[in-house]
C-alpha cells in the first residue's frame, strides 16, 4: 500500500491531472458567473488583445491602446501573435476566442508542472521535484491568473520554468546543439517576457563557470552558439523596431510609462488605472502626438526626476511594493481581515507561506554543500525578477512568471526541514 501510494505521489502524470482539473474547475466556476457578453470584450481589452486585434484586422503589429494609434514596440511579440491566431480561427472578441485563450493560458500552466518536477528531481531527488510539481498544481494563483488575464503571464511562468531545467541540463552538455537550443529557449522567453532578461547574465555566467570548473574544453565557443541563437532570436524584431521608430529597442518600448506609472505625486499603493494612456484619453493623446518612443523617454525622464526629488516617499514606496510582491497586497493582514472570500484570504495565506518558503528554501541552498552548486540558477529568478516591480508597481499577476522557482524553493524548504525534525526523533537504539 505504502508502494502504491509513493507510486501515485510521485507521479507525473497524476500531477498534471490535478492541476488540470483544478484550472478548469476555476474556469468553469467564473464562466459561470460572469456574463458571457463581458468575457467575450473585456479581457482583450488590454495592450496584447489589442494588439492581436490590430494584427488580426490588417493594420500590423500597433494599437496598444484601443484605437488606432499606428506601429508600436510597446509589448515583445510573441503572445500577442498568439492571440491573433486564436482571432483567425474563431474572430474576433466573441466567446469562442475567449475559451480558446483561456485554453491556452490553462495549458501554459499546467504544463508548468513539468520542467518543475524535472528540476526539482535533478536538484534533490524525485521527493523534492514531486512536492515543487504538486505544490504549483494547487498554487491558488496558477489557477486564478490564466483566466483572469489574457497576457503572456502564464507562458512566461512555463518558459522561467523550461529556462531553470534547460540551464541545470546544459550545465552538463558538451553538444553544440544544445547549447544552440538553449540559445534559442532564451530568444523565444525574452521575445515573450522581455523582464525575464533580468536573469540572463547570472544564469548564464553560472554555466560557464560550472564548465569552467569542471575543465571543460570548448567553453567559448558553446557560450558563443547559445548567445549567437539568443541575438538571431530576437534580431528580427530589433532590426524591426529600427525601421519603424528609428531609434534602438532592443525588446519593448514601455519602461518609462511603467516606471512614470509607479512614481508621481498621484500614485497611492495600487495601480493608477486612471493615469495609464489606455484609459486616459488626455495621457493617450499625448502619446500620439509626441509619437511613442518620445512619449516613453519624456515619462521615463519624469518618473526618475520625481524618485530623486522625493527618497523618502519612494523608500515608502519600495517598502510597499515588496511587501505587495510577496504577499499579494501591501496590507496584508488588513485585507485578510476586511475580506469575506475564502478563496482571496487562501491567496494571501499562500503568498506569505510561499515566500517564507522561499526564504528558508533560499538559506538552505546556500548553507547544504549538496544544494549549494545549484543555488545561483534556482535563486537567482526570485531574487533579482521582482526589483522591476518593486521600482514600478507590484501588480498581482507580476510574480507569477517566479512563482515555479519560489515552489521549488518552498520544496526544498519543507524536505530540508523535515530531514532535521527525522535526525532529532528517538530510535530504538537512540534515546
Amino acid at each position: 500500500m505504502r508502494t502504491r501510494l509513493k507510486i501515485a505521489a510521485t507521479s507525473l502524470l497524476l500531477i498534471l491531472l490535478v492541476a488540470l482539473g483544478i484550472r478548469l474547475t476555476y474556469a468553469w466556476h467564473e464562466i459561470n458567473v460572469i456574463p458571457r457578453q463581458a468575457l467575450q470584450a473585456v479581457p482583450f481589452l488590454y495592450e496584447p488583445g489589442d494588439i492581436a486585434y490590430s494584427i488580426a484586422v490588417g493594420r500590423g503589429f500597433g494599437s496598444p491602446f484601443r484605437v488606432d494609434t499606428g506601429p508600436t514596440a510597446f509589448t515583445t511579440p510573441v503572445y500577442p501573435l498568439l492571440v491573433a491566431g486564436v482571432f483567425e480561427i474563431f474572430g474576433t472578441f466573441n466567446f469562442h476566442a475567449f475559451l480558446a485563450t483561456i485554453g491556452l493560458n490553462i495549458l501554459f500552466s499546467m504544463l508548468t508542472c513539468v520542467p518543475v518536477f524535472y528540476a526539482g528531481k535533478r536538484i534533490a531527488g524525485v521527493a523534492v521535484g514531486a512536492g515543487a510539481a504538486w505544490m504549483w498544481a494547487i498554487f491558488p494563483n496558477a489557477a486564478i491568473i490564466p483566466f483572469q488575464w489574457v497576457w503572456d503571464t502564464s507562458l512566461s511562468g512555463l518558459l522561467a520554468a523550461t529556462i531553470l531545467w534547460a540551464t541545470l541540463a546544459v550545465a552538463d552538455s558538451k553538444r553544440a546543439r544544445d547549447w544552440c537550443a538553449y540559445g534559442v529557449l532564451w530568444g523565444v522567453a525574452l521575445m515573450s517576457n522581455a523582464t525575464l532578461l533580468a536573469g540572463l547574465p547570472f544564469v548564464l555566467g553560472w554555466v560557464a563557470y560550472r564548465h569552467w570548473k569542471l575543465g571543460s574544453e570548448r567553453l567559448i565557443p558553446r557560450l558563443a552558439a547559445a548567445a549567437a541563437a539568443i541575438v538571431l532570436c530576437c534580431a528580427p524584431w530589433t532590426i524591426r523596431n529600427y525601421s519603424i521608430f528609428h531609434s534602438f529597442i532592443p525588446l519593448r518600448s514601455a519602461l518609462g510609462l511603467q516606471i512614470w506609472l509607479g512614481n508621481n505625486d498621484q500614485y497611492r499603493d495600487s495601480f493608477p488605472g486612471w493615469l495609464h494612456p489606455i484609459d486616459n484619453s488626455a495621457e493617450r493623446a499625448k502619446y500620439v502626438r509626441m509619437g511613442e518612443v518620445s512619449y516613453m523617454q519624456e515619462k521615463q525622464t519624469e518618473a526618475i526626476r520625481w524618485i530623486a526629488n522625493h527618497p523618502r516617499r519612494e523608500l515608502t514606496l519600495f517598502k510597499d511594493r515588496f511587501i505587495a510582491t510577496w504577499a499579494g497586497t501591501p496590507h496584508p493582514l488588513k485585507d485578510f481581515l476586511r475580506t469575506t472570500s475564502f478563496l482571496i484570504r487562501s491567496v494571501f495565506v499562500c503568498n506569505v507561506l510561499a515566500a517564507m518558503g522561499a526564504l528558508v528554501g533560499t538559506v538552505l541552498f546556500f548553507a547544504d554543500r549538496n544544494l549549494r552548486p545549484y543555488a545561483v540558477p534556482v535563486t537567482v529568478f526570485p531574487i533579482v525578477f521582482p526589483f522591476a516591480s518593486y521600482m514600478s508597481q507590484a501588480l498581482f499577476r507580476y510574480r507569477y512568471p517566479i512563482d515555479p522557482m519560489v515552489l521549488l524553493l518552498c520544496a526544498v524548504a519543507v524536505a530540508g526541514l523535515a530531514a532535521r525534525a527525522r535526525a532529532h526523533l528517538p530510535t530504538p537504539d537512540r534515546k
